[in-house]
């Protein structure tokens, strides 16, 4: 019998191999575009041991599977050009239509480079004229894993027309369109983005492991598959909430938590408006109760009152003494409540908001002078020590909870498809953490060329948006200083940066004007990959010289020479500095191709910052090409950020 039964798994099993499949990654489907000139690698999975045959074009390659059933197939360099099929045939047969052969770009990053075309500029305009064939692209699905993956969840390449450019990357599609202009030859984007991630998500644990700034950290991450991690992840939080808070996490008694007789005394306290992965909750996604009392007189409490709230990352139900006054899903919109009649009293007033954290930075963000209660033509701040209580920790993690995340899931997957370069558009939320930037973001750069093995392909990025953060020259400037470290990274080997001070905008941290931004991306490859005699960046800070009273600067990059946009010559954006240290808006002009500054406060100069404070829209230093200055300092002061490093909760 027993003789009989292991004949019978002997023959199962020889039928499980004979109805085993040969499968392709999904990043192989119906209208893909190949990368030119180089070898193309076609990989996937069949039965251990089997015979692979892959034809594309004029060229049929074979191979053998591996034990584990794994194969790979380079075929030789093609020029641009298509449609054509793809054939990968062993037991069954795959067959690819549609694909082309041109250029290939990954667009990656967080929510600038996520942008779309339909959120853009004029986006009717460009959606109604953007059919063309011979631009694709590939959205990669947003997925994490704690472990690398060998393929991603969703995504298939789509051919551009009307319907499908809305949802492709703005970045690149403008990049896209003004290359294919150029060039007349396929372009295809790979679009691997993902809003709100920070820059350590994106880096694989081999990159952080061959770094020294980063070594202990990752020693700290435990390889274990993303269910374990989570449930450790709940578990060792939960534990350290309940510490923190001194009592067990329960959602028992929550509903009693708006009620104006509600006693918060022992609850702890955080500082509004400021996100509370900066304080003393740190990288903490779920609900959290936040309540403020405010006493008002018999008069202020029949007015016409407005709740302002200023913005609240994610979610909010706000209550004014338990009645519900407003309630918003929105993270980045400003939350404006008007409270009915009757609501406000005499005496002591709560407001209390339930906060929901989906992950990334949560809780009451923006300006101060934004968050206040107005009572007619009086109003009453609302910043500062507001109480708070966990109600609950989220289930799962989210994709910046801890490092490699996204990159398991989604670049790795991608490895070793052939492509000519990289376009990145990240940095805002890294912005805390900007001196570590300097560290973090060619480490990036490395290892993804390290892992695809390709040499130093292009990698071009863009520069912080002009916008409305707090710092200036004077108090430090983190938006600043993450600006520097991107300027920093132009010393790694083929890389080029955009500067957009000029094409952002100051109330927004999403710019639409994604048109100017793909074109500028696209002169750089203009000029570097394809050879093309033009000029593709601003002036670039050289040297300066002292004399008496005034500073002389020194500029490469120069173009056809230095220009500025106001018509009658101001150039705004620049400070000077003593041995004091402080700064003071300098007066300059443009001569002989350098620029002369000087200032009526600062007699002996030795210091200049141009552009050093968020919004940096003033600076109208350009070349004559059109091309913006590149903001910059040559001192080393006043570094808010020196100190801030990239950790995640040690789970126990």
């Amino acid at each position: 019998m027993k003789k009989q039964f292991l004949s019978f798994l002997c023959v199962l099993g020889l039928g499980l191999s004979t109805n085993a499949q040969v499968t392709l990654p999904k990043i192989f489907s119906d209208n893909m575009v190949f990368q030119r000139n180089v070898l193309i690698p076609v990989w996937g999975q069949a039965d251990a041991n089997e015979k692979i045959t892959v034809r594309f074009h004029n060229q049929t390659k074979s191979t053998k599977s591996d034990k584990n059933g794994k194969w790979t197939v380079r075929l030789d360099n093609e020029i641009a050009g298509g449609p054509y099929q793809l054939t990968v045939k062993a037991k069954n047969t795959i067959q690819i239509n549609n694909v082309l052969v041109g250029e290939v770009w990954l667009c990656s990053g967080q929510s600038n480079m996520e942008w779309s075309v339909e959120q853009s500029l004029n986006a009717k305009k460009e959606i109604a004229t953007a059919n063309n064939p011979f631009i694709r692209q590939i959205k990669i699905s947003k997925e994490i894993n704690s472990l690398p993956q060998n393929d991603f969840g969703s995504g298939t390449w789509q051919v551009c027309d009307s319907i499908t450019v809305r949802k492709f990357t703005g970045a690149g599609y403008f990049f896209a369109k003004k290359i294919y202009e150029e060039l007349k030859i396929p372009i295809g984007l790979i679009n691997v983005s993902w809003a709100g991630t920070n820059i350590e998500t994106w880096i694989s644990r081999e990159g952080f492991e061959g770094s020294e700034e980063y070594k202990e950290m990752i020693d700290g991450m435990p390889k274990i598959s993303l269910d374990s991690l989570t449930k450790l992840n709940v578990s060792s939080f939960g534990k350290n909430i309940e510490i923190l808070q001194g009592s067990k996490l329960s959602e028992a008694n929550t509903g009693s938590f708006k009620e104006l007789g509600f006693d918060d005394s022992r609850w702890l306290e955080f500082n509004e408006p400021e996100i509370w992965e900066k304080q003393s909750l740190g990288e903490f996604d779920g609900v959290v109760w936040l309540r403020k009392s405010i006493v008002l007189s018999a008069e202020d409490s029949k007015k016409t009152a407005l709740l302002e709230l200023s913005k609240i990352d994610d979610e909010d139900i706000t209550y004014v003494n338990g009645i519900k006054v407003g309630g918003m899903a929105q993270w980045d919109a400003s939350r404006k409540y008007s409270i009915p009649n009757g609501v406000l009293r005499e005496g002591k007033n709560t407001i209390a908001i339930r906060v929901v954290d989906n992950g990334g930075g949560g809780g009451i963000y923006g300006d101060s002078s934004d968050l206040k209660l107005t009572l007619e033509n009086t109003s009453i701040p609302l910043n500062g020590k507001w109480k708070f209580q966990v109600e609950a920790l989220k289930s799962d993690i989210n994709e910046n909870a801890f490092p490699s995340l996204a990159y398991n899931a989604m670049i790795n997957p991608l490895i070793p498809f052939a492509f000519q370069g990289v376009l990145w558009y990240q940095g805002e939320s890294n912005s805390n953490r900007s001196y570590q930037y300097r560290k973090a973001f060619p480490l990036l750069i490395n290892d993804w060329r390290q892992k695809w093995n390709h040499g130093n392909f292009p990698f071009y990025f863009v520069q912080l948006a002009t916008f409305s953060t707090s710092g200036n020259s004077n108090e430090g400037c983190a938006w600043a200083e993450l600006r520097e470290a991107q300027t920093l990274t132009l010393q790694v080997p083929n890389t080029g940066m955009v500067v957009t001070t000029d094409i952002g905008d100051t109330k927004s941290i999403h710019p639409l004007n994604k048109q100017d931004l793909g074109k500028r991306l696209a002169t750089l490859a203009l000029k570097n990959v394809y050879k093309k005699e033009i000029v593709c960046a601003g002036p670039f800070y050289k040297s300066m010289e002292i004399k008496g009273n005034q500073i002389m600067l020194s500029f490469d990059n120069l173009g056809t020479g230095l220009t500025t946009s106001d018509q009658y010559g101001y150039i705004k954006g620049f400070e000077i500095a003593g041995k004091d240290q402080v700064f003071y808006c300098a007066k300059a002009f443009i001569k002989d191709n350098k620029v002369i500054l000087f200032s009526e406060n600062v007699e002996n100069p030795i210091a200049v910052h141009f552009g050093w404070v968020g919004d940096a829209s003033d600076n109208n230093l350009f070349n004559k090409e059109g091309f913006p200055a590149i903001p910059f300092r040559t001192d080393d002061w006043k570094t808010i950020t020196k100190e801030a490093k990239y950790s995640f909760e040690k789970l126990k």
